[in-house]
């Protein structure tokens, strides 16, 4: 075995997983930044834990409407905040890409 190669391994596995994470992470922040706060609903299952009601989705839907609202931004601001949301979005995922491409075998011929 060679012990040696694992700081090395480690090092490479564990700066891309972080530098995913936290440039979606930056991205969501970003987002709601620009006052584009991304509310899903949640579906409805016999077996879930917790159940939102309608009511409470139009309630959450109105305090972010609310929130975008009260910031101090410009609307430049928050439309450079949108294009460094979806800028992160764009590094992630090639963050991503780029991982997957160095696993897969590629024959160069």
């Amino acid at each position: 075995m060679h012990w040696e190669n694992l700081p090395l391994v480690l090092f490479f596995s564990i700066v891309p997983a972080a530098s995913v994470v936290a440039l979606y992470a930056l991205g969501i922040r970003l987002l709601t930044a620009s006052g584009r706060t991304p509310i899903v609903a949640p579906l409805e299952f016999t077996d879930a834990i917790a159940i939102v009601t309608p009511e409470e989705i139009l309630k959450n839907e109105k305090r972010a409407r609310q929130a975008a609202k009260k910031s101090p931004l410009s609307q430049a601001q928050k439309n450079a905040a949108y294009v460094a949301a979806w800028l992160c979005f764009v590094s992630s995922g090639a963050v991503v890409l780029l991982g997957i491409w160095l696993i897969l075998p590629i024959s160069h011929k």
